[in-house]
């Protein structure tokens, strides 16, 4: 069924003739409620031609009875700038009168509207006699150029004014609604459009900014309102084909025949001089703005070429005007980019539009790819929706998305699930590939089906569990297969015979199927980047409680048998593990009672199975899953349950503790010492978790560490030591909950926390002895750093001062503190191949340089040793070791600002430090025993110190600053001139965060320091100086004149800046001319195809995802390709954080804070 047709054009009538307006003024501007109006109209004369002039007739007679009667508006009480600055309901009714007016009496409706149009761009032309007919064009643009230039101008578009916040609504309302009611006459007389578009093409290409936003709208909308009247006339004339065919079907000439004719000829040569005026604003508008220095403009004209391509592609549908949206996707600004993404979209989305994109999609096929990894995240999500519309219609290669794929484990988690939607679509559902509809799979079960693909995608990544989280991560929100948990269970277990899984396939699926469950209640299997904590409604958690129901049920007789299966594999069992801390076990409790001794004994023998895999491992993740799962069990459940997990974790303590006694009387009597490696880690794992009586052991251990330390290997060394810290955090916590302390117990504590202190002291000083590390010893060495480190703060005299536990206080001394920081100093300074051998290490986040600075870190933040020194060391590392480590430096210094210290006096040391380290390098590398980056030193510290100074902190800590540049210059000047470069290393950098008069006395200061002294004696050694006076004296001067700015504002004029005064003679707008700005980007298209071959160059050399299985820093993926690139060496600040964790992990829980 054919729409209605808009009003005829065939009917000789005079001009001034317009179709019939409302009846009344309707209270809210109602643009259907017109158009049906006018679409009943045309169905009246469609059915009677004869009367359509009648029609029109009454039309006009009731427009004119009604135009001015109205009591709530008057139009000719504002002018037409007015209505636009006003409500926008009247914009209708006033459009309406200015036709009349223009009907009746052209030239002065003229007038008002290109004064409107002048005023809507901001300038106010006051010449308006000559306005229609004599003055050209470029002279009256000239005049408003120059108006722009007095500053005479307001920008209306931007303005922040709330009476006029509808302005940019408006004005397209007041366009759109003038072309409506001139369809009927002067929109086709080419006077008075063809003069506004004149007028708008001309202020477009002017210089002044404001006037290009505004003239650009106009135009844009102008000739989408053409549009809308080309359609319905489109639709008139294809109505009247069908009717002239009929009537030449019945062969009969006479007067309908000849009426449906012209009415044909009309509509066809008005469809035609629509299309004229929609070119001319296109050749003389857009495509000089569509490279405008302004990316609004820009932008406002990629959307609008979209809509009309869409909404007309009669005309606009060619490789003519799509080019203009291929260009753009190089554009610098990502707001059009996005623009150009979203418009082709919606041209894709359309079937009928893609054989006519064909050269076009293989001329920027290749773009769009790329543009799926801009740099702009909305952009490239965008980008990665395009793609999949390009897979939908098979116009790309499968060839091609080889770097997509690489996204799925990209930073951002918006990108990464937009490839997850991408790869579920095409390689998991294969919706794209039509071809395989009916194979033999798809007759099979949807979610075997589905998870069998999900495997191959995932034995891409078969050594990079972390890597394999993130696809699942990816694909969970659009796979429901991944969440059909029976049919991942049945898999496992072999139940379906077609189903035959590898072992790496029935890894992946384990990790798959406890990566879905803790989706599934909530949790992050994926760290985020922001570290915050999620939040969710009531709906959400609702949902969550009946999937943890769902999977309970799933589980409750066929999860034993997984673990009895998979028990004695350590890549499966820790995962499954796991998923019982996702599991409700209070449902067990809630069935039938005929059910409930059946469902207990499934729970006994889970409980059962989790400590037979305690004991049949040794590695980090399979004991520390055994040990959270337990622990749960104890807790969560209920009844019998929980009794009986319980007795199986005091039987776990009693066994382990008999396996270690057996275990050191093994070492003692000469044996091997793996027994006691692999039962020193099960109870360091059960000691981060809760406290375990071994003080019948403490002994036993302090003995065999003493006995066998010489001899013992380094990893056994530090477990040890880790175990007995452990001991005493909890016996610590112990005393600190008891309400009396008893006397003997204190002294215990004492004892061990002695004792410790002392095999800690050995280690410190046999490492201080013995400088030439190697692997293992640098990894003992992390251990004595960071066990001193906690104990210090365990036991800090502050948290115990003017308590009865007052005895337990401790503070080191200060050549204790001296050999702790030399030992720190060491770990630092391992290079970054020796660090990267340890990365497979289970306990390697523990024992790296990250865990050695948070622990020194550590004492200073929170008062456990005196500041001044130690402070000052540690922030001199501040640029040396990497992203993370600064991190962590940064982070201290944002706690000194908050403590009352005297931060330029740690500052300047950090900086003399630094400097110093400089000098041995220099003198070093001229005696060619240099280090690597001499250069990483003082001078970037000095940037990193001042850049921490920005915002309102230059006015807070002022004193500070001007501290530092003082002392700082007194430190130079001792027995100058050999000092004379930390002014220009350390003290310059300081400068620009000063006032102007605190740089006036600086310079009068360093100037009278050398009143009496020839520096033209050393050159080389006061260039130093003269380059720090040049500068002081070049930020004085520029203070100077920012003041004389500043006071000469108030004489200043006010608009606009002023531009270039100096016009040239000629036409300004013809063809060949152009704009300042258009000058200025003149080279536009190269640019910006430049700038997108640029944004990637930083993985031009090396995909995402190897240079992810290549890197060190595998465990914490918290580090940019672009930082990643940029600082191979480099950690990140997610990094920084699991050290923090890890660091902290021996007290966490433990000690309370007012302990």
């Amino acid at each position: 069924m054919e729409d209605p047709a808009p009003p005829s054009e065939a009917s000789n009538r005079p001009p001034r003739k317009r179709g019939r307006p409302p009846k009344h003024l309707p209270k809210e501007h109602d643009v259907d409620a017109e158009n049906r109006d006018r679409t009943t109209e045309h169905a009246d004369r469609e059915s009677s031609p004869d009367e359509f002039d009648e029609a029109r007739a009454k039309s006009k007679r009731s427009r004119a009875s009604e135009g001015t009667s109205s009591v709530a508006y008057k139009p000719s009480d504002q002018t037409l700038i007015e209505v636009i600055k006003g409500n926008g309901k009247f914009i209708p009714h006033a459009v309406k009168f200015w036709v009349e007016r223009y009907e009746k009496d052209p030239k002065p409706a003229m007038v008002d509207l290109l004064t409107m149009l002048f005023e809507a761009c901001g300038a106010k032309y006051c010449d308006k006699s000559d306005l229609v007919d004599e003055t050209d064009v470029d002279e009256v643009v000239i005049a408003l150029v120059n108006c722009a230039k007095r500053g005479a101008v307001e920008d209306y578009q931007n303005s922040k004014k709330k009476e006029i916040k509808n302005f940019k609504e408006n004005l397209e309302s007041f366009w759109d609604n003038l072309v409506r009611e001139c369809q009927h006459g002067p929109l086709f007389d080419q006077v008075l459009f063809d003069k506004c578009m004149d007028y708008i093409i001309a202020l477009s290409c002017t210089p002044p900014r404001v006037y290009r936003q505004v003239a650009s709208l106009m135009g844009l909308r102008l000739v989408s309102s053409y549009i809308t009247i080309a359609n319905m006339l489109g639709a008139q004339r294809e109505t009247t084909r069908r009717q002239l065919d009929a009537e030449k079907k019945k062969r009969t000439e006479g007067p309908r025949v000849e009426s449906l004719n012209k009415r044909f000829s009309d509509t066809h040569e008005r469809i035609t001089l629509l299309e004229e005026m929609m070119r001319k604003i296109f050749t003389g508008l857009f495509v000089h703005r569509y490279r405008d220095i302004d990316p609004n403009i820009r932008m406002s004209c990629i959307e609008s070429l979209g809509a009309w391509i869409l909404s007309y592609p009669s005309l606009f549908l060619q490789d003519l005007y799509l080019k203009y949206l291929g260009w753009t996707l190089n554009d610098k600004n990502a707001g059009v980019r996005k623009s150009s993404i979203n418009a082709l979209q919606n041209l894709y989305e359309v079937d009928d539009n893609v054989p006519t994109l064909g050269l076009f999609t293989e001329r920027f096929s290749g773009r769009m790819i790329e543009l799926a990894d801009d740099i702009d995240v909305s952009v490239a999500v965008h980008a990665i929706g395009l793609v999949k519309q390009l897979l939908r219609h098979q116009l790309i290669p499968e060839d091609d998305l080889g770097p997509l794929y690489d996204l799925l484990i990209d930073d951002p988690p918006e990108i990464r699930h937009a490839i997850g939607a991408l790869v579920y679509d095409h390689l998991i559902a294969q919706k794209f590939n039509t071809f395989q509809s009916g194979s033999k799979d798809e007759t099979a079960n949807t979610s075997e089906v589905h998870l069998k693909r999900m495997l191959r995608i995932l034995e891409e990544f078969p050594q990079d569990p972390i890597l394999s989280i993130y696809v699942i991560d990816d694909v969970w929100e659009y796979m429901t297969a991944i969440k059909d948990w029976k049919c991942i269970i049945s898999m496992l277990l072999d139940e379906n015979p077609s189903v035959e899984l590898s072992d790496s396939d029935a890894t992946n699926l384990v990790r798959l199927l406890c990566a879905s469950v803790k989706k599934a209640v909530g949790e992050r299997i994926v760290p985020a980047t922001d570290n915050r904590k999620q939040y969710y409604n009531k709906a959400q958690k609702d949902v969550f409680e009946n999937n943890k129901q769902d999977i309970t049920v799933a589980m409750m007789k066929t999860y034993p048998l997984l673990l009895r299966k998979y028990i004695s594999d350590k890549a499966k069992v820790s995962s499954l593990v796991e998923i019982v801390l996702h599991m409700n076990l209070e449902y067990y409790s809630l069935k039938r009672q005929e059910q409930v001794g059946e469902f207990f004994g499934v729970l006994f023998e889970i409980v059962h199975l989790m400590k037979d895999a305690f004991f049949k491992h040794g590695d980090k993740d399979p004991l520390r899953a055994c040990v959270k799962a337990i622990d749960f069990c104890c807790i969560e459940s209920q009844g019998e349950l929980q009794d009986f997990a319980r007795n199986k974790l005091k039987e776990l303590e009693d066994e382990i503790i008999a396996k270690l006694k057996s275990a050191i009387n093994e070492v003692v009597g000469g044996g091997d010492e793996y027994s006691l490696l692999v039962n020193m880690k099960r109870l360091y794992e059960l000691q981060l978790k809760r406290s375990v009586p071994i003080n019948s052991l403490y002994e036993d251990i302090v003995n065999v560490l003493r006995g066998s330390r010489n001899n013992m290997e380094d990893e056994v060394v530090g477990f040890l030591l880790l175990n007995m810290y452990l001991h005493l955090a909890w016996g610590l916590q112990s005393i600190a909950n008891e309400e009396a302390v008893s006397g003997p117990s204190l002294t215990s504590l004492l004892c061990k926390r002695d004792t410790l202190l002392q095999e800690l002291e050995y280690f410190l000083n046999l490492a201080a002895d013995n400088k030439e590390e190697g692997k293992h010893g640098s990894e003992l060495a992390c251990r004595v750093c960071t066990i001193l480190a906690e104990t210090w703060f365990l036991f800090r005299t502050t948290n115990f001062s003017k308590t009865q536990l007052e005895t337990l206080g401790y503070q080191p001394d200060a050549n204790m503190l001296q050999k702790f920081w030399e030992l720190c100093q060491q770990q630092l300074n391992i290079s970054d191949e020796a660090e990267d051998d340890d990365v497979n290490k289970e306990y390697a986040v523990e024992t790296n340089r990250d865990a050695v600075m948070i622990a020194a870190a550590k004492l200073i933040a929170n008062d456990v040793v005196p500041k001044e020194n130690l402070a000052s060391e540690i922030i001199s590392h501040f640029v040396m070791h990497g992203t993370s480590v600064s991190e962590i430096v940064k982070h201290l210094i944002t706690v000194l600002k908050k403590k009352d210290v005297d931060l330029a006096f740690i500052f300047l040391e950090a900086l003399k430090k630094a400097y110093h380290r400089l000098l041995v390098n220099i003198s070093g590398s001229e005696n060619g025993s240099s280090e690597n980056n001499p250069l990483l030193g003082c001078k970037d510290l000095a940037a990193k110190l001042s850049g921490t100074f920005i915002g309102a902190a230059r006015i807070k800590h002022r004193p500070d600053i001007l501290k530092v540049v003082r002392n700082g210059i007194e430190y130079a000047f001792i027995d100058a001139p050999k000092q004379l470069s930390f002014l220009e290393e350390a003290v310059l950098h300081f400068v620009p965060k000063l006032p102007g008069p605190d740089l006036n006395e600086i310079l009068n200061d360093v100037q009278q320091r050398t009143q009496n002294v020839n520096t033209e004696e050393n050159p080389s050694g006061w260039r130093p100086y003269h380059t720090f006076i040049a500068y002081l004296r070049e930020k004085c001067a520029k203070n100077e004149g920012f003041q004389d700015e500043k006071e000469g504002v108030s004489v200043r004029r006010r608009g606009r800046p002023r531009k270039r005064q100096n016009i040239p003679g000629k036409k300004l707008f013809d063809e060949q001319s152009s704009s300042e700005e258009e000058d200025s980007i003149s080279a536009y298209e190269q640019d910006a195809q430049d700038e997108g071959r640029r944004q990637d160059d930083d993985d031009e050399d090396a995909l995402l995802i190897n240079s992810i299985r290549s890197s060190s820093k595998l465990r914490s993926l918290g580090v940019s390709r672009e930082e990643s690139n940029a600082q191979t060496k480099t950690g990140n600040s997610r990094r920084a954080t699991d050290n923090l964790s890890a660091s902290r992990t021996s007290v966490k829980g433990l000690v309370p804070k007012d302990v």
